[in-house]
């Protein structure tokens, strides 16, 4: 599940610390990837999303450390496992996949299993969810057993959990916890840090709008995202809870305060009607930021995300999709109907059988991030903020396509860089973890652009 999920929902609807530290944590690293036999495990690699994780792997086995990456495949069925391994040979043309890639057996309801799965791993690419039911398990035994552990999740509530229960523990061991590296929130995350770094002078807020575009075949999403965001909604009370326990004080804001829009407008800037966007790039934003102000004293940067919905057709079909959902999601009879009928619901948005190859093929997204800020010639302690910025993140298909590029390119950089990862282990977002790392340079090598205007 990814968030590329919430967002057609909705369309329808950086100093590193001490030497001595960032030694220690390479020294772990490199002892790991020596005594463990794959640099890369994918888990769920049978399940829809996980299929294209693994033959996105498979195209890049000469990127890993000394050239060569090792990896394996792992989940529930060695059969389905098998069937997937014979998918990505004939659709890659890669024979040597069928016995060249190793199958580890492991389930989130065996701990056992798990922990044998991660003893093998420097990396897990775990692509099971929905993560509020299946996340934690793995989570766990990574920490446990010394694996780093990066997913593609969409769910704050998962990901924002995580971090409050397992941030210690794996800063004590080395373990890097990693969410949200798919389409849910590689681009937004990395789209602000680029932005910031592209700006000449001090930025303070920006507003990113996605669109997304289909082929003449249309598009649609598998419905474990429909899913993930049927239970993210129906449990919302409990994220606020949860928020409550990390105590955190308000960041500063810097320059103007950024307008919220409303819940429905024409933006200007992509010329067509937008929502607020409702996936997880805008708490994944803020808890980068908030690292960054309390980690290396950053000027925060104030962020507002939206999603482009097109014209009046698209926004009849997502107010009735709106309050259905809203409705039915407060009953256990309305989740039961959403999760069996996702099709109707969504107006074919998400569908059991998700996208075809070529409806990912000829499908696209583009971030379009509008920033501003105190230019160097300003003080930014007098005045409003004059300077502005326009910058793109723009890339294939986003759930089964970009979001595989992101999830292998973010675990690349942890293989290859891990001496600009934060100092420590711990729970980290994308940007927390790569703000010094090469990896906007990886994904636009391969197909997801970051760009100036």
């Amino acid at each position: 599940m990814r968030c590329a999920s919430c967002i057609r929902m909705q369309t329808f609807l950086s100093a590193r610390g001490d030497s001595a530290s960032v030694r220690v944590v390479s020294m772990v690293s490199v002892e790991t990837s020596v005594a463990r036999p794959y640099h890369l495990v994918v888990f769920g690699a049978s399940g829809f999303t996980g299929q294209f994780v693994v033959e996105e792997v498979a195209r890049t086995v000469s990127e890993g450390p000394g050239g060569t990456l090792r990896w394996a495949v792992a989940g529930r069925s060695r059969a389905k496992l098998e069937k997937v391994l014979e998918q990505a040979a004939l659709t890659l043309s890669k024979p040597e996949l069928r016995t060249g890639v190793n199958i580890i057996v492991a389930d989130v309801g065996e701990p056992d299993s798990l922990a044998a799965m991660c003893k093998q791993a420097v990396i897990v690419l775990n692509c099971v969810g929905p993560y509020r039911f299946y996340g934690e398990p793995v989570v766990k035994a990574c920490v446990e057993n010394g694996a780093h552990h990066i997913d593609i999740c969409g769910e704050p509530q998962f990901l924002e959990g995580m971090q409050l229960n397992y941030h210690s523990q794996a800063a004590d061991r080395g373990v890097y916890i990693i969410g949200s590296c798919g389409f849910d929130s590689i681009p937004a995350d990395m789209g602000v840090l680029y932005t910031r770094d592209q700006f000449k002078g001090t930025l303070t807020a920006v507003e990113s709008f996605l669109t997304v575009a289909s082929g003449p075949d249309g598009g649609c999403i598998h419905d474990g995202t429909w899913q993930s965001a049927i239970y993210g909604f129906s449990d919302s009370q409990k994220l606020q809870s949860l928020r409550k326990k990390f105590n955190y004080k308000p960041l500063p804001v810097v320059g103007s305060k950024l307008k919220r829009r409303g819940t429905l407008f024409y933006s200007n800037e992509i010329q067509q009607y937008a929502v607020p966007f409702m996936g997880s790039d805008p708490s994944v934003v803020k808890r980068t930021q908030r690292f960054l102000v309390e980690e290396h004293q950053a000027t925060p940067v104030q962020y507002g995300a939206y999603a482009g919905i097109g014209g009046i057709g698209n926004i009849l079909k997502l107010m009735f999709t709106g309050m259905m959902f809203w409705f039915l999601v407060k009953f256990n009879f309305g989740i039961d109907l959403l999760k069996k009928y996702p099709e109707f619901f969504s107006f074919g948005v998400f569908s059991k059988a998700g996208p075809s190859r070529k409806q990912m093929e000829d499908a696209s997204f583009q971030f379009s991030f509008y920033g501003e800020g105190y230019t160097e010639e300003q003080d930014p302690s007098e005045g409003k903020p004059k300077g502005k910025i326009r910058t793109l993140v723009q890339g294939p298909e986003c759930g089964y396509v970009a979001t595989p590029i992101a999830m292998v390119q973010a675990a690349l950089t942890i293989l290859n860089e891990v001496k600009d990862l934060p100092k420590t282990g711990g729970v980290y977002t994308p940007g927390a973890a790569f703000a010094h790392t090469t990896l906007i340079n990886r994904l636009n090598k391969h197909g997801v652009q970051f760009s100036v205007i």
